[in-house]
């Protein structure tokens, strides 16, 4: 999938350390809901099993490069996860490396994967979950089309503080 901004393509086993990177980073963590590091290995395993189709595994990881650099960059990555076909959902979650953020990556990447969605799984709704205090990702989701549909309080642990996490869905128009 590739528009003029991003190409979405599976992951490689030549990402290893691109998405050893990424998963490694503190500043990760709490998209991720995890606290301690992966080790190479474990990285090596989930690329090793990556190249099952999202019916196989319930979810799908797409990496993110960007078309308008002349070294198509790597610069994140992209999650189809809790795909549920008899439902037609699935969650969504997207991470752009710090220095290629507000670039308008995400925004081109998101419109990919939500004609990915709708028009090729055929999923009614697609949705994700965004601490409160995110505005960045919760104007990038409201801009494209999401609207928040519920509150989870006090949600996420934080740097010593409480967060609330919001909700926030795209139904097939």
């Amino acid at each position: 999938m590739l528009n003029e901004r991003v190409i979405l393509r599976a992951v490689e086993p030549d990402d290893v350390d691109f998405i050893y990177q990424l998963e490694n980073d503190p500043e990760n963590w709490h998209v991720s809901n995890t606290i301690v590091p992966f080790s190479r290995f474990a990285v090596e395993q989930y690329v090793l099993s990556s190249n099952q189709d999202i019916f196989a595994l319930k979810q799908l990881r797409l990496i993110i490069i960007a078309n308008d650099s002349p070294e198509q960059k790597l610069i994140g990555a992209i999650d189809l996860f809790d795909f549920d076909p008899i439902h037609k959902r699935a969650g969504i979650g997207i991470i752009i490396i710090f220095e290629e953020q507000r670039k308008g990556y995400a925004t081109a990447t998101l419109k990919l994967i939500i004609d990915y969605c709708f028009n090729t799984l055929a999923l009614h709704q697609i949705y994700c979950n965004v601490t409160a205090d995110n505005k960045p990702s919760l104007d990038l989701f409201q801009k494209l089309g999401f609207v928040s549909c519920g509150v989870k309080r006090d949600w996420i642990f934080q740097n010593n503080e409480w967060k609330d996490e919001l909700i926030l869905q795209l139904l097939y128009r």
